[in-house]
């Protein structure tokens, strides 16, 4: 095994859409970024929250709706979302969700 890479073939059949809840699974994290793979069950919501690091959303599978300060805009598999630091934003799945989270820490 290479330590210099991670290698997902594919990232939709990694995921899990749990039947309730909400599962994450780290795929990497260092001191410059973190990545992490959600399943959201149907009607699972996180809750509005701030990060202090810049991040991207990546909508691989299914609908939710997005908070993003006081606006709220539409995900669909293939949507891809910049937040920049302490950007209030939270998330709610219509459907069964996979989501990919970057995190740019450094």
């Amino acid at each position: 095994m290479d330590d210099r890479y991670i290698y997902v073939q594919d990232l939709r059949e990694r995921a899990r859409v749990p039947e309730n809840g909400i599962l994450s699974q780290t795929l990497q994290s260092d001191e410059k970024t973190k990545v992490v793979l959600f399943g959201f069950a149907p009607g699972q919501e996180l809750s509005a929250h701030a990060a202090p690091y810049p991040a991207t959303l990546q909508f691989l599978q299914g609908e939710a709706t997005l908070r993003l300060g006081s606006q709220e805009r539409e995900a669909v598999e293939g949507t891809f979302l910049y937040m920049t630091p302490n950007l209030e934003h939270g998330i709610q799945a219509k459907t069964g969700v996979v989501m990919l989270l970057t995190m740019i820490k450094g």
